[in-house]
């Protein structure tokens, strides 16, 4: 059930955004388009209290219930600059706006990079809690090995992330000869104001 649930939030997900940019774009009514962009966080309220109601009824935790946190949480830490990134091609493609490309060069890449992995950092804490307080709610050791395992990758990811990250730092990538992207200025956003080729 947990995984059809999943799915379903996956599903609804993509069907409200692609909802929210229509209007937003497509039939002129941001307001409504807003909203229903507004309206994403409430499929992970869904999920989680169908988890919790689940365990609640005597499931037997598995990886279901851990794959559940690790949804939500990766929507919390990625799922607002997932719709802003998807925003933003929709109002280039639709509406005739420059299209912002995140920097892909230097500092400004490496401060880029770090911003993402503070996402996947905020996400892996955030499926941390919640798988915690199902272990904490289920209160069985020899129950919930699942949900550790499933802990345990969520900072293996992030740790490998990171590692990623650190990276663009210590070996910066550099601009190619004649490439004429500008030069990052002290906040690191000088690539930002390049127009789309």
């Amino acid at each position: 059930m947990i995984v059809a649930l999943i799915i379903a939030c996956e599903i609804g997900f993509w069907v409200l955004l692609a909802a929210g940019l229509a209007f937003r774009y497509l039939l002129r009514m941001p307001r409504t388009g807003l909203a229903l962009l507004l309206c994403e966080p409430v499929l992970e309220v869904v999920l989680l209290v169908a988890t919790a109601w689940d365990l609640k009824n005597g499931a037997e935790p598995n990886w279901t219930h851990g794959l559940a946190a690790l949804y939500i949480g990766y929507t919390v830490g990625h799922g607002h600059r997932t719709v802003k990134w998807l925003d933003g091609h929709a109002a280039h493609r639709l509406d005739g706006r420059p299209l912002v490309r995140p920097p892909r060069y230097g500092l400004a890449r490496a401060r880029h990079e770090a911003t993402v992995w503070l996402g996947t950092l905020t996400a892996t804490a955030v499926a941390t809690v919640l798988l915690q307080l199902a272990i904490w709610y289920v209160d069985d050791p020899s129950r919930v090995t699942s949900l550790e395992s499933w802990r345990s990758t969520a900072w293996r990811a992030a740790g490998i992330h990171g590692v990623i990250a650190l990276s663009y730092w210590l070996w910066p990538k550099k601009t190619p000869p004649g490439h004429g992207e500008s030069a990052p200025d002290a906040d690191g956003r000088a690539d930002r104001k390049k127009a789309v080729r």
